[in-house]
């Protein structure tokens, strides 16, 4: 009986009113309606359903490289090449399209040469035991500079630009660009990708698999599960969303510029992952809180350029909001602890 009691109290403890229990489960909503209510406060007389398709633009493509980077981080290892991936594989892309002028042979290119680049840095942290933040960094330096060559000194160009004439350059342009239904084409598709992530990472064995490595590797090994195989095929359907984002990327920008494509991504994609309330330990989170974390990420771009302040200062304020929702995280553990 007495047990009983303890184990009572002891839920009652962990599980808090509800309202504590939701801000533990979703603060990644809370944080999102403050930074939007700012926004809407700053801004209010240029708020409208253009503005906000906008921000929705430009928050998919970073949002799926987020998703990408929320599945390695769940393990408890991190992609620092994502960004390169994006340059690589876009550029990439931008020669398979205009070889072919199919827009659907393209995609099928950028997802799979995304997943070889991710199976690069599965193999060399799944099979040869490097520190994937090492391994990861290494790679970021070969993909964009094996991007870079390329453009310059293989092909001679400038850019990989998309070829303006092919009967189907108008359709890729528009998926990067337009809408649909009022909703940007780039938005729906990161949506899909969210969804199709959640449900990998909560209803499939795969995906209960890559929780239990984040949480405790050994005790996952102990209870049957691959590590090896699940760290690399995390890998490889990380590189796979990577390598979309970059399709969706020269469909935006019509072209790749390897020097500057996806360069910083990693670093966006990390900061839209922990606000969206992914450990950095691994093991715990949720892939839906990346939605809410990269277009808080965007919004508070936008609230800058809105107070008017220098562009250069724009990673001052992106790094404190990141310091923040780690803090955050902190916060949240040792109370945890303490109950």
């Amino acid at each position: 009986m007495r047990a009983e009691v303890n184990v009572q109290a002891k839920e009652e403890r962990l599980g808090g009113s509800g309202l504590s229990a939701a801000w533990a489960n979703y603060n990644f909503v809370f944080v999102f309606a403050v930074i939007f209510i700012v926004y809407f406060v700053i801004n209010i007389q240029a708020v409208n359903w253009g503005a906000l398709s906008n921000i929705l633009r430009h928050s998919s493509v970073v949002g799926v490289v987020a998703l990408a980077m929320g599945m390695i981080i769940l393990t408890g290892d991190i992609d620092l090449s994502v960004g390169s991936t994006v340059s690589l594989v876009g550029g990439g892309s931008v020669l398979v399209f205009n070889a072919t002028g199919s827009i659907a042979l393209t995609f099928l290119f950028g997802i799979l040469a995304g997943a070889a680049c991710g199976a690069v840095n599965g193999f060399l942290v799944s099979i040869l035991k490097m520190p994937s933040f090492i391994a990861t960094l290494a790679t970021m330096l070969i993909f964009r500079s094996i991007a870079s060559w390329l453009m310059t000194a293989y092909f001679q160009l400038s850019m990989f630009r998309l070829d303006h004439n092919l009967p189907q350059y108008q359709l890729y342009f528009r998926i990067g660009n337009g809408n649909l239904f009022n909703f940007p084409i780039l938005f729906m598709i990161f949506l899909l990708v969210t969804v199709a992530m959640v449900y990998l990472t909560t209803s499939t064995k795969f995906g209960k698999s890559v929780f239990a490595v984040g949480s405790n590797e050994k005790a996952a090994r102990l209870a049957g599960i691959n590590v090896r195989m699940t760290r690399m095929l995390v890998f490889v359907v990380a590189g796979a969303l990577t390598g979309l984002a970059a399709v969706m990327l020269s469909g935006q920008m019509s072209g790749i510029l390897a020097s500057t494509a996806g360069r910083s991504y990693e670093l966006y994609a990390i900061a839209a992952v922990v606000i969206g309330g992914i450990s950095m330990t691994g093991g715990k989170g949720r892939m839906l809180g990346v939605i809410f974390g990269v277009v808080t990420f965007t919004i508070v771009d936008n609230i800058i350029m809105a107070l008017r302040f220098n562009p250069l200062i724009n990673d001052t304020f992106s790094g404190l909001i990141l310091l923040a929702a780690i803090l955050l995280q902190l916060a949240q553990k040792r109370g945890g602890a303490k109950a």
